[in-house]
Formats: structure tokens, C-alpha cells, sequence
């Protein structure tokens, strides 16, 4: 085991050698299992661009139709309503905690820009968050930082399966991100949460199978006998946010059937699935991002799904909402975000999930306005497989393409700067829709249908011209020199290399990891 990378004064407190030595541990013993899921994914994608489609497994359709119920929700978690989603530096730690939500999501995935600094000082953020201390020496600007902790349940999104954390190594090889993520913050906070009478309790994200999952339900198992904890004392919410998991929602919480409370619908990264899973496939060329609405058909027929799986399952149903951000002044943009908030309330789902503090209380005005979901059952009615896989219908205009290329430039640029989450024309963007943004422009380019509403067709050289406008723009904004120091020379080349390539790139944060302030 081996430590590639200095630590920053205070670090040390995470970085013990006992949580080490568990980290090490946990990728000794699940590491390999986890590369021969990531090898699964990729055989199934090899089949998708030869033309074989999603569908529900038909070894599992006895599951489908058997009554059974996930586990009951700890008292402490009963009141998410209004979940609020983000970075896990410290201003946003302690601005969710004064945001009235009623569930933070730390999130080291989406909202989350993978320093080796930034990722200890979130883990120390957490540890403090835990114990309602945000009194450290290197707190600022010397303002009070206490919080109560007991105010808001607490939920950890670690990151993905598919990536590293290249700064640890065990056996001359990087330890899983999902793992060292997990790995600390159990061994640090988990008996600590418990005797407060709250639930360790973790978001997982992008799963793509129930056999993902029961990789999580034996890892949450061998923690809890390791560390002396109760089984089921761990608990957990599966984000629906990829094509192949939306044909295996009864399957992946069945999975984790001790563990699991409920599911998340992450739409954005439901879309960015949807494109990659089909990348080969010229008939499901998506439009523009704007015209893809919740109302689309693949969006809304997985909405419908887990909503009725959630209903039949007895789990806590959550969604995503969009990250717009309007002026007050703006009351238009208020009142659209305002029924974008009411409507899958509405429809049955549990709780919202938003991504600024500002949003909060809007979310929970509409709440007041909603009954409980025991009062509204979803409407019944059955998801095929078709409904499942039937794209979005729309155009792309001029406009359209060049937002693309503007939000994927800004957002990497920020990323590259160690920002998870970035304002861009008053919405807090997130990796999903920077992953939204380049896949569409790469799938435009592919195929055929890549035409602009006034017949130009999409090409990589209309790309290049867009994208060299765009970084012109920003020089005379910000000037010669910023171009490097606020990243976005680096980030143009690296949007030049996800776009200009007849190999989709799997996530953007795969190669963008290496290139890291």
C-alpha cells in the first residue's frame, strides 16, 4: 500500500494508518470483482452497437411479479422532502446545513472535482459535518461554523465504480474511488452516526445492473461485521440515472434488500446513458438538451416505472430537478421553476432533490401545497420495453449547438480548476450535464441526423469554428493570460479530443482526472 501524494496539514487525521489499512483492505477483497463488472459493461456495449437492445431479464420476471417490500426507513431518515445535493468543500457543506432541507447529499460524484486535496478536505468536511464541528483552524474567515448536525439527515454519494483514486495504491495499483470514498468515511463516521441514532447512509450512483448492486450489498455486509456494526445498520437510496438500470429497478433493490430505502431519479445522467448507450445507433439521435423535457418519451415511461416499483416496494421515491437558478426578479423563470418543482410531487414522487440553496425554499412552499404520497397513488399503468427505449423528438438548432459547446467549455474549465459544480447563464451545472453537452455534439457529428434546423449539417470542422468563437469570446472577456490560469486553453483541447473521435469516450471525467490542477 502506498501514498503517492503529500497531505496537507490536518489530512493526517483521515489518512490514518488504520483507515488505510481498511481501504486497502476493502480493494484486496472487492477490487477484482469490481474490474469484472466494469469488463461486463463493456461486453454489453459491444452488443449494444451491433444492435441488441435493453430488456427486462427474463431469468428475474419471477422476481417482477413476487410481493416482497425493502426495508423499513430509520426513523432519522422518514423526512426527506426536500433534499438538497452538492459539493462537499466546506462553504457548501455548511450552506447546506443553513439551507432548511431536510436531507444533504455530499456528493463526490457529479458535484465533485477529484483533487487529492479537494477529496481529503471533504472527507474532513464530512467528519466534521458528522460531529457538528466546523471549528477548524483553518476554517476562514474566523465566522461561526458550528452546526447542528441532527437537523439534517445526512446521505454520502461516493463516486462511480468505473473510476480510480490513483493517489493510494494497493499492490502497485490504484484502489477503486467508490471504495476509498466509502471506505473512509465508514470507518471514520459510522459508529459515530449510529450513536447519535442516525443511519450511515450512502447515495450510490450509476449502477448499471443488480449484479453492480449485490457488489455494494457485500461490501455494506463485510463493513458492518468489520467494523462491529449491526447488519442493515447501513442504508442507502439506488440513483436510477442509467439506461440498463431503468430494466432492472425490482432487481437492484431486491439486491440490496437489507440496505435499500428507496430510488433516485437522476434524469440529466438518464439522458447522457440514453446517448451513449445508443452511441452506434443512427435512428436515436436525440435533439437539443432543452427539448428534451420530463415529458419525452424515455424519460417519462422510467419516471413512470419507478414510481410504480417504488409504490409496490414500499421505497422512498425521489427526483431530480433542474438546476436553474432565475433572478427573483425574473418572475416568469420563478414560476416556471415553481411548477418544475410541483409536478413530480404531483405525480407521486416523495421527495425533490435540487442543487442550490436558494431553491429550498421554493421546494418546500410546494410541498405544502402537496398531500402525502399515501394519498396519490401513481397512475397505473404498464412500461414496455418500447416505452423505455423511444427517443425524445425535437431538432437541433444553431443555438442550441452552440450552447453545448459553450457549457461543456466553462464546465470543464472550472472541473480542471477543482470546481464540481459551476454557474453557467443561471444554473449550477453539475458533470451529467457537461456529459449531456459533449455526447450530443459527438453523436450529431456521427450520424446523419446530426442537421441543424436550416439544413447545415454538423461536422467537426463546424465544431472547430464554434468552439475557436467561443474561446475567442472568453479571451476578450477575461484576457490573454486567463485562458491558462483559469483552464480553458486545456479545457478547449480536451473538448476537442471527447468530440473529434470515433470512439466514445465512456465518461469525460476518465481522461479529464489526469489533467487535474
Amino acid at each position: 500500500m502506498r501514498v503517492n501524494a503529500p497531505l496537507a496539514e490536518g489530512q493526517e487525521r483521515i489518512l490514518t494508518p488504520e483507515a488505510l489499512r481498511f481501504v486497502a483492505d476493502l480493494e484486496q477483497r472487492f477490487g477484482q470483482r469490481r474490474q469484472q463488472l466494469l469488463g461486463l459493461r463493456a461486453d454489453r456495449q459491444r452488443r449494444f452497437n451491433e444492435g441488441e437492445l435493453p430488456a427486462f431479464r427474463p431469468e428475474t420476471a419471477e422476481l417482477r411479479r413476487t410481493a416482497w417490500r425493502v426495508k423499513q426507513t430509520p426513523a432519522d431518515l422518514r423526512g426527506r422532502r426536500v433534499e438538497i445535493v452538492g459539493p462537499v468543500d466546506q462553504q457548501s457543506v455548511m450552506s447546506a446545513f443553513q439551507s432548511g432541507a431536510s436531507c444533504f447529499v455530499m456528493d463526490f460524484e457529479d458535484s465533485h472535482a477529484p483533487t487529492w486535496n479537494g477529496t481529503l478536505e471533504g472527507q474532513l468536511n464530512l467528519y466534521d459535518a458528522v460531529r457538528g464541528d466546523f471549528d477548524r483552524p483553518d476554517a476562514g474567515n474566523g465566522q461561526d461554523r458550528g452546526s447542528d448536525s441532527s437537523r439534517i439527515a445526512l446521505s454520502m454519494r461516493p463516486r462511480g465504480w468505473h473510476l480510480s483514486e490513483t493517489h493510494l495504491q494497493v499492490n502497485g495499483n490504484p484502489v477503486s474511488a467508490s471504495l476509498f470514498d466509502f471506505g473512509l468515511f465508514m470507518f471514520h463516521n459510522g459508529l459515530q452516526l449510529l450513536e447519535q441514532g442516525a443511519t450511515p447512509s450512502f447515495h450510490l450512483p450509476k449502477l448499471e445492473s443488480y449484479i453492480e448492486a449485490q457488489l455494494w450489498s457485500d461490501l455494506f455486509a463485510y463493513t458492518e461485521e468489520s467494523l462491529g456494526l449491526n447488519h442493515g445498520d447501513i442504508c442507502c437510496t439506488v440513483a436510477i440515472e442509467t439506461l440498463p438500470a431503468a430494466f432492472e429497478m425490482d432487481e437492484m433493490l431486491y439486491a440490496l434488500r437489507d440496505y435499500a430505502l428507496g430510488l433516485d431519479f437522476g434524469r440529466r445522467n438518464y439522458i447522457f446513458s440514453f446517448i451513449k448507450r445508443f452511441q452506434a445507433d443512427p435512428a436515436r439521435v436525440l435533439p437539443e438538451h432543452k427539448q428534451i423535457t420530463v415529458d419525452s418519451g424515455f424519460v417519462q415511461a422510467c419516471s413512470r416505472l419507478l414510481l410504480e416499483t417504488c409504490y409496490q416496494r414500499g421505497a422512498h421515491a425521489t427526483c431530480a430537478i433542474a438546476a436553474a437558478m432565475p433572478a427573483e426578479a425574473d418572475s416568469d423563470a420563478v414560476k416556471r421553476l415553481e411548477a418544475d418543482l410541483a409536478q413530480p410531487l404531483t405525480e407521486g414522487y416523495d421527495a425533490v432533490r435540487v442543487t442550490h440553496p436558494g431553491l429550498v425554499s421554493l421546494a418546500n412552499r410546494q410541498l405544502e401545497r402537496c398531500p402525502s404520497r399515501a394519498d396519490r397513488r401513481p397512475t397505473e399503468s404498464a412500461v414496455s420495453e418500447a416505452d423505455l427505449l423511444q427517443p425524445a423528438q425535437g431538432t437541433i438548432t444553431a443555438s442550441g449547438f452552440g450552447d453545448n459547446i459553450s457549457l461543456a467549455l466553462h464546465y470543464l474549465a472550472g472541473w480542471l480548476g477543482g470546481q464540481g459544480t459551476v454557474m453557467i447563464n443561471h444554473c449550477l451545472e453539475d458533470a451529467a450535464s457537461a456529459e449531456i453537452a459533449r455526447a450530443q455534439i459527438w453523436q450529431w457529428i456521427q450520424h446523419p441526423r446530426g442537421i441543424l434546423e436550416d439544413g447545415q449539417e454538423i461536422t467537426i470542422e463546424l465544431f472547430q469554428q464554434k468552439l475557436s468563437q467561443e474561446l475567442e469570446r472568453v479571451r476578450q472577456e477575461i484576457g490573454e493570460p486567463a485562458l491558462t490560469t483559469d483552464h480553458y486553453s486545456t479545457a478547449a483541447e480536451l473538448l476537442g479530443e471527447l468530440v473529434d473521435t470515433n470512439h466514445f469516450i465512456e465518461f469525460l471525467t476518465l481522461p479529464a482526472y489526469h489533467k487535474l490542477a
